[in-house]
């Protein structure tokens, strides 16, 4: 039995203004707060002598190397983003970016945002631009209905009622 797997499809290189916002603050704080008091640390931990049995400066070195691939990851991925900060002429169709409000067949509210895959929350109700539902939603408006297949094979149908579009200021 071999461990290869399939490389997974690319996720969409979309972003909200919010999300490509909080990416940067993250490597900003990675880059210039955490990085250097965790060298500074590492360089006190190694003063100490004998490094092969330092905790310190092995747990230290560990999350240099951790916060560095943090970094590296984030910095290519933001420079291959597409921030999309503008509502769409036509507000009323799911696009990019739209709350949209569900009724499931029971009538039951779900209210979700289509947002990119680094951005994903479920607590918050952000679903990826590349989810199933997500995909089914795209291109509808308020009255259409969608039909979504679950993975035990079972089907659910949601009806929209909702489609909204929030400005967002930044200083991007």
């Amino acid at each position: 039995m071999s461990r290869w797997r399939p490389a997974q499809p690319r996720s969409a290189s979309y972003i909200t203004a919010e999300g490509y916002q909080k990416l940067n603050e993250e490597l900003k704080y990675l880059w210039r707060v955490k990085r250097p008091a965790i060298t500074e640390s590492v360089r006190e931990a190694a003063a100490q002598g004998d490094r092969s049995e330092n905790a310190e400066y092995i747990y230290g070195k560990k999350q240099l190397r951790e916060i560095d691939r943090r970094v590296r990851y984030l910095s290519k991925r933001l420079d291959d983003m597409t921030v999309v900060d503008r509502i769409p002429e036509d507000q009323n169709c799911i696009f990019f970016g739209a709350w949209v409000t569900l009724a499931d067949e029971d009538d039951q509210p779900h209210r979700y945002r289509i947002v990119g895959a680094d951005e994903i929350d479920g607590a918050q109700g952000y679903i990826s631009v590349d989810s199933p539902l997500a995909r089914l939603l795209l291109k509808k408006s308020v009255g259409d209905e969608v039909s979504l297949q679950k993975p035990d094979g079972s089907e659910v149908w949601y009806e929209v009622i909702k489609v909204e579009y929030q400005a967002y200021e930044t200083g991007l």
